[in-house]
């Protein structure tokens, strides 16, 4: 019924109309001295009282091209970090002294994670196994006592009974995030990978992106714990996603979920996913209608809800993106380069989203697999949404940056220069002052293209109609109810103006109704339900 409802919101309206945008706040980036912390990205974090507990991640920059020097084992990260920002001070534990299972998936990087409450849930994540000796995805999750932890690491006490790990291969995932409606938990997207890294494939690994959102609930007092109530939604065109960013949302009448914004790699393309998908307790939406610009991979990012003015404002900073300003010029680079961009996506009250570009930088081109630690001592939602209409303050304090990758050049990585890049050691704090700054106009993130799909119902094959103003690259896909492709390919004979293109439909007793995704210039997605002819059975 799930993917039914996702269905339908995927066909409501698509137009555009203009937008009251009210943001009206200047952002300041201050950087605190912290000596001697070491630099971090990809890890995982939680925070009680105050402090910050960080676990995992990498020492070193982005990972090289070749197999045999990527994801080395002595840039793990083998300490768990606990930091007091105020104080400016910090304290560390070695992961060394505990299990063998437990120990290597604690120095995993791009690990899943959520904290709830006093716990911290940490799942998957990719890094060297001595114990296999290979490089594995971890099929364990692990529950962590958040205040438990923090004590006894700045005591300098044993740290071992403040986890509990058990084995299941459901978690076996790195490069997704995890979320929270209600009592359920969400891992969303990423993917299973086993092996050595290879830029351009070959034997040395295996990969498979989950294609789903996993749902499930924890209950504490089965064993260590146990989940339970899972089930999956499967799409292997809009949820083909990692390394994006998980971004919690305020929608209409503060109904809580999130936003899948961007990630990698198109299932056509080695290209960021340009719009967003829309995450609620009734289901999922793809939110083709409109293209993000800014902002592509995982990185710091925080979310703001406007109660008065019913505005959802989702901020980013630094990382990775196919497009950046320069000299206020929008310039695509597929290579996806390093940014200093800060950018700012807004949710209004009938759904529509617009994108502006926030007149600040980054302090280098950084930002990217850093998180952001929101200030917790604001009025926020469950899920950590920042409730900005409570607070009447002039200056807010958000949140602070901590770690990501730094680099000197755009990309470092197409230029073989990934031994320039390092684990940023850099603290922000992020503050929003209130200013009547005059209005920035948004990005034009419309999308251009739609198709007309006839008959429907059908009976053994449909016609897509679309009109193009140039010819170009288009490739389709039909996916049914259980999330598998069952035809897919490439329109060729292209035409400038209208086009018609006939797809015949496999006879198959699963195709009650499909959706039929068209990709246009590997940019701009149209999904469309189609169904099927019930005076024609299989």
């Amino acid at each position: 019924m799930k993917k039914i409802l996702f269905i339908l919101a995927l066909l409501s309206g698509s137009i555009v109309s203009a937008q009251v945008d009210f943001f009206p706040y200047l952002l300041e980036i201050n950087p605190v001295e912290m000596p001697s912390l070491p630099g971090l990205h990809s890890y995982a974090h939680a925070q009680h009282d105050g402090k910050w507990l960080i676990i995992g991640g990498r020492t070193d920059g982005l990972h090289n091209r070749t197999p045999n020097t990527a994801f080395p084992a002595a840039s793990n990260n083998t300490n768990i970090f606990v930091i007091d920002v105020k104080e400016k001070q910090y304290w560390s534990a070695s992961v060394n002294g505990l299990s063998t299972n437990l120990k290597e998936q604690l120095q995993t990087t791009n690990m899943n994670f959520i904290q709830d409450g006093s716990r911290l849930y940490f799942t998957g994540g990719y890094a060297f196994s001595a114990s296999r000796a290979n490089h594995i995805t971890f099929p364990f999750i692990i529950v962590v006592d958040v205040p438990g932890l923090i004590q006894a690491v700045m005591n300098q006490t044993d740290i071992s009974s403040f986890f509990a790990q058990i084995h299941d291969e459901r978690f076996a995932v790195s490069g997704g995030q995890m979320g929270k409606i209600g009592e359920t938990f969400y891992l969303i997207g990423g993917h299973r990978f086993d092996g050595r890294y290879n830029p351009v494939g070959g034997p040395s690994f295996t990969q498979e992106y989950t294609n789903q959102i996993r749902k499930f609930k924890i209950a504490p007092n089965i064993g260590p714990f146990a989940i339970v109530e899972y089930e999956t939604i499967t799409d292997p065109v809009h949820l083909r996603r990692r390394d994006y960013n998980l971004v919690p949302q305020i929608f209409a009448f503060e109904k809580q979920g999130y936003m899948i914004s961007s990630g990698v790699f198109q299932i056509n393309a080695d290209l960021p996913f340009l719009y967003p998908v829309d995450i609620t307790e009734e289901g999922y939406t793809p939110r083709t209608n409109f293209n993000q610009y800014l902002s592509h991979y995982h990185g710091a990012k925080v979310g703001v809800y406007d109660k008065e003015n019913k505005q959802m404002h989702s901020l980013f900073f630094g990382g990775m993106s196919q497009y950046y300003y320069e000299n206020g010029e929008l310039i695509q680079d597929n290579l996806v380069p390093f940014t200093k961009t800060i950018s700012r996506v807004t949710r209004y009250e009938d759904g529509n989203l617009q994108e502006y570009l926030i007149p600040v930088e980054m302090p280098g081109l950084q930002g990217a697999s850093a998180e952001f630690i929101p200030n917790l001592t604001l009025p926020i939602y469950d899920n950590k949404v920042v409730k900005l209409s409570e607070i009447k303050e002039e200056s807010i304090l958000l949140g602070h940056i901590y770690g990501g990758i730094s680099s000197p050049t755009r990309n470092p990585f197409a230029n073989n220069q990934t031994n320039t890049t390092t684990a940023n050691p850099s603290i922000y704090e992020i503050k929003l002052i209130k200013s009547p700054i005059s209005g920035i106009p948004p990005i034009d993130g419309s999308n251009p293209f739609d198709v007309l799909v006839f008959p429907n119902p059908f009976e053994d094959k449909i016609t897509v109609r679309f009109h193009l103003d140039k010819t170009t690259k288009t490739d389709y896909y039909l996916t049914n109810i259980h999330g598998q492709i069952i035809k897919q390919g490439e329109f060729t004979n292209q035409a400038k103006g209208r086009n018609e293109l006939i797809i015949n439909i496999p006879n198959h007793p699963s195709i009650q109704f499909l959706i039929l995704t068209i990709v246009f210039e590997d940019k701009f997605y149209v999904s469309k339900k189609i169904l099927k002819n019930q005076l024609f059975p299989d």
